[in-house]
């Protein structure tokens, strides 16, 4: 049994389709969209059929805020080590520090050989990595003087300047299977990523144990080196084999994975967004609160200085806390102090338990409209929380996914307010608006302003769905002093349902005529005037609530 105490990450594996590039687009936003934390592609720089995968990252990282990105994983003998780690810096500095470096020693030789590529063997592959490392390494130290000097077998760097260092730590992750491999993934790396699809039965206990091996012999602890997995499977009502049932059976093997195997990332892949959405929402919460509530348990009862140790790993890898924090600065949120003291935070489900920490967004009392939808001194509020009350981890982590999914909703209108503007202010013509426009658009096929717009409308109608039909009448059960509340956020969706219509018709008016411009300015400014004010009130009701209740 291994657990190696790492926060959980839970991500998407997109396929690089460029036959529909859109919708390869689509996906990895939408995977932001649903609360994952990363987003990974695979790197065949000899598939026609596929998007190059370095470029694509720079355009995705583009379109997300938040997410990290990383390819899985990057084809080595086709990118040099010392042009990849400035690329890598780059795009980390561009991209405010998501940018992981998943590499692979190489395979499909006659592919790679017809692009270029110098055919290695096995064990030449290995060899040609760790120099690859060390140059990668070297490059990003700006601390030591003088410049990279790499003489290898197979990479030669002799007198480059270092520089960029990127924005964060950038860590190195391996897809390894081979016992070469997996010692050099011990001895210089900072993650595991192999495929589950790819390993028998027994194959992760053994891998972890060649990696733990080989890094306490290099002087490291095995904790220093993260275990990702990537996986596969269907989502049905009844369970036929592995990750193939009901998402509480997902849950259950992902939880033994976690805790008997030490995974702490799991990447899906598929090109299903229904997946994805179920994977984000009855899966990776469900998975993060089992597994720290099993944390909890074990720690009870042993030294004091365990439970300190487990909890600077968790502080040693950049969870969703660290992106809680950049999200709350953002919006001009204050930071609680369990997220903001430590130099990397910890991810929601190992925030400190104790006084209450999730920070609603606060209303800034900006409109754009002149209109009012509602009379919002009317809202009724909820009981006040107990002052003397402590909360958990698990407890807390409902409501901060509750703001997060609501930073989502806010960060999609100023997408749609920043393209208007432009087309009013004459910086890009009709054709250039059309063809930026398919830039934004998260999973349609045809590509309008429109249809950007009633793509959002969609999300913010389903999001309200879900609150209507499943949270709502189990807070209104669970205490009914907050029935008030309720039915005024529930009055309020419906309100907010017709200022979608009314964007719906300013859309047809649009699409029709540029003179309908002004009136679609207007209507997504009453849109933007409801919605942040409706998101505001309803986590500054519910956020406490939905911890003081056990609601997840």
């Amino acid at each position: 049994m291994s657990d190696y105490g790492h926060d959980l990450v839970f991500g998407s594996f997109v396929t690089p389709d460029a036959g529909d590039p859109d919708r390869t687009v689509g996906l990895a936003v939408l995977t932001e969209q649903v609360g994952l934390d990363l987003v990974t592609f695979q790197d065949h720089p000899y598939q026609p059929a596929f998007l190059d995968t370095w470029t694509l990252l720079s355009y995705v990282a583009a379109r997300t805020d938040r997410v990290h990105l990383a390819a899985n994983v990057t084809n080595l003998p086709l990118r040099p080590p010392a042009v990849l780690a400035r690329s890598v810096a780059s795009l980390d500095l561009l991209s405010d520090g998501r940018i992981n470096l998943g590499l692979g020693a190489g395979a499909f030789w006659d592919a790679i050989e017809a692009m270029g590529g110098r055919r290695l063997t096995p064990g030449q592959g290995v060899r040609a990595l760790e120099e690859a490392i060390e140059i990668i390494r070297q490059v990003w130290d700006t601390q030591t003087r003088g410049g990279v000097r790499v003489d290898g077998e197979f990479h030669r760097v002799v007198g480059a300047k270092r520089g960029p260092a990127p924005a964060h730590a950038v860590p190195i992750w391996l897809g390894a299977y081979k016992p070469r491999m997996l010692q050099l993934t011990g001895r210089r790396a900072d993650g595991w990523l192999p495929t589950l699809g790819y390993l028998q039965p027994g194959d992760l206990a053994k891998g972890n144990a060649m990696i733990d091996d080989a890094a306490q012999e290099a002087g490291r602890s095995p904790r220093d080196v993260r275990r990702l997995l990537n996986i596969a499977g269907r989502f049905s009502a009844v369970g036929s084999g592995p990750l193939n049932g009901p998402a509480e059976q997902w849950v259950r093997e992902l939880t033994e994975l976690a805790l008997g195997e030490g995974v702490s990332t799991f990447i899906l892949a598929g090109d299903d967004p229904d997946d994805l959405r179920r994977f984000a929402a009855e899966v990776a919460p469900a998975v993060r609160e089992s597994v720290a509530a099993e944390r909890a348990g074990a720690t009870a009862g042993r030294d004091p200085g365990a439970a300190e140790r487990d909890s600077a790993v968790a502080e040693g890898t950049q969870g969703a806390g660290e992106r809680e924090r950049i999200v709350a600065e953002r919006v001009g949120r204050a930071v609680p102090e369990s997220v903001a003291a430590p130099a990397v935070r910890p991810s929601r489900a190992t925030v400190t338990g104790g006084a209450f920490a999730v920070v609603p967004t606060p209303d800034d009392g900006v409109r754009r409209s002149d209109q009012q939808v509602w009379d919002e001194s009317t809202r009724p509020t909820g009981p006040m929380p107990d002052p003397d009350r402590t909360y958990t981890p698990q407890e807390q982590a409902t409501g901060a996914h509750l703001v997060q999914i609501h930073d989502g909703l806010r960060a999609e209108l100023t997408q749609i307010h920043d393209l208007i503007d432009q087309v009013a202010a004459g910086e890009i013509d009709a054709g250039a608006a059309r063809s930026h426009i398919n830039t934004m658009t998260m999973r349609q096929n045809r590509w309008t302003l429109g249809v950007y717009c009633e793509s959002y409308c969609r999300i913010v109608t389903t999001h309200h769905t879900i609150e209507d039909q499943s949270l709502f009448p189990r807070l209104r059960a669970r205490d009914p002093r907050l029935g008030p509340v309720v039915d005024r956020l529930e009055q309020e969706h419906h309100v907010i349902h017709d200022v979608l219509e009314g964007v719906d018709r300013a859309l047809v008016a649009y699409v029709g005529s540029p003179d309908g411009l002004a009136d679609l300015r207007a209507a997504v400014d009453l849109l933007t005037d409801a919605l942040l004010s409706h998101l505001s009130y309803e986590e500054r009701e519910l956020v406490e609530p939905l911890a003081r209740l056990g609601i997840a």
